[in-house]
């Protein structure tokens, strides 16, 4: 079949890769794409948030499936308009994507499903932040109720700073801290069958130790050795499962990808918040440990017979991803940078380069064009080989300020 993905950063690069050792995939394309995704599939230009656009671009590619990445599109409602058209699409519409476009919707979403979460407050003035702040106490959380490209949540002991993010919001919730590890579970869903991916770890702070702003994302690692036995199953049963079945209840059936971020506390396993697509950077480990080809995969989410798909078969060996940055990221990311050492990178076939925001300018070299820049990610059989053979790859990258963590999976490998 002919498959176009929608998106651009190193998530899209990640499913193109997938998809392009799928011998179902015939042809390949991605709009708009970057510089690493032009390897390995055709690209387009394209308003990915016009929905008429990209719907006539898959007609014209004569596309028999059309993956969606990023949130935004999903939440403009882009997948509603390549289904209109009457081609498959793997991806959510826009009302059932509100469970990442809107916190509160998903809050509602959640208590209706009986899914364990956060107590929590919306807040739309600043007197109603102040009064949920102090209900809860320190640690504060307070998350913008829109979308906010991973950037939307304020984690903090300072009382004025997450005040002042509140003030900064039209509509926050503000929610009670949850203690414990976070994990990222995927699942892919077609609206009535849920088939749960292997759980993953990010880290969203800037600098090692977990120091620094939050960011979306500077590298992750899969498997999670220390996970107790039976999570899976378990947030399968209790999350994921029951939110489907209530988006189906309330005439809101959600096809595609449902993304759990999950806090493992000491009361049990809680919700952090929900996501509609794939995550970044959970899914390069998670999908470098797949080998079920993919596009059969989605195409069955799309069509509705995930029921008819056989039990997906895992790698069982380790994966781990670590993002290479821009200088000034996240706050004021420089762009424009070359890139060297990609090919070196990947020299020994150990490591594989992922392009996050790189663009090709016109004698063919590869710049910066972003804040995460580069995913680069490794397998080995546990996590201590996958971990040493991606700083390796890292090693042999030369970008001008660039910035990576020095701890991702540091301590589940040795644990």
């Amino acid at each position: 079949m002919k498959v176009l993905v929608i998106g651009g950063g190193a998530r899209e690069h990640a499913l193109c890769r997938s998809l392009s050792q799928d011998p179902a995939v015939t042809e390949l394309h991605c709009a708009p794409g970057n510089a690493g995704i032009a390897q390995v599939a055709a690209v387009h230009p394209v308003d990915q948030l016009d929905g008429a656009q990209v719907a006539a671009l898959a007609g014209r590619l004569g596309a028999g499936l059309v993956v969606v990445g990023p949130e935004a599109p999903l939440v403009a409602g882009v997948a509603d308009a390549v289904r209109a058209a009457g081609i498959p699409v793997f991806g959510p519409s826009a009302e059932a994507a509100r469970l990442e476009g809107s916190k509160a919707f998903a809050k509602d979403v959640m208590a209706g499903a009986g899914v364990p979460t956060a107590r929590s407050y919306v807040c739309t003035t600043v007197a109603e932040a102040a009064e949920a702040l102090d209900a809860f106490g320190a640690p504060y959380v307070v998350k913008d109720d829109g979308l906010a490209a991973g950037k939307g949540v304020v984690v903090t002991s300072d009382r004025e700073a997450a005040l002042a993010h509140a003030a900064a919001c039209e509509r926050v919730v503000i929610e009670e801290y949850l203690d414990g590890p976070e994990v990222s579970l995927f699942a892919i869903t077609d609206g009535t069958t849920v088939v749960p991916l292997q759980p993953a770890q990010d880290f969203k702070r800037a600098l090692d130790g977990d120091e620094g702003p939050n960011t979306g994302g500077m590298g992750a690692y899969s498997p999670l050795p220390w996970a107790p036995p039976g999570l899976v199953e378990e947030v399968l049963e209790t999350v994921l499962q029951p939110t489907v079945d209530e988006l189906r209840r309330r005439g809101t059936e959600f096809s595609g990808l449902l993304y759990a971020g999950l806090a493992l506390t000491s009361r049990g396993t809680r919700v952090i918040e929900f996501n509609a697509r794939f995550g970044d950077p959970e899914t390069q480990v998670v999908l470098a440990r797949l080998r079920t080809p993919l596009a059969g995969v989605l195409l069955a989410s799309a069509n509705g017979t995930l029921d008819q798909l056989e039990p997906l078969r895992w790698d069982e060996g380790a994966a781990v991803t670590v993002v290479v940055a821009s200088e000034g990221y996240p706050a004021a990311p420089r762009t424009g940078d070359p890139i060297e050492g990609l090919a070196e990178a990947e020299a020994d076939g150990t490591a594989f380069v992922l392009h996050a925001g790189t663009k090709a300018d016109q004698d063919g070299r590869v710049l910066s064009a972003g804040g995460r820049v580069l995913s680069v990610t490794a397998t080995g059989a546990g996590l201590a080989e996958a971990r040493e053979r991606a700083y390796a790859a890292v090693d042999r990258i030369s970008l001008k300020g660039g910035q990576h963590r020095t701890d991702i999976a540091a301590k589940a490998a040795t644990a």
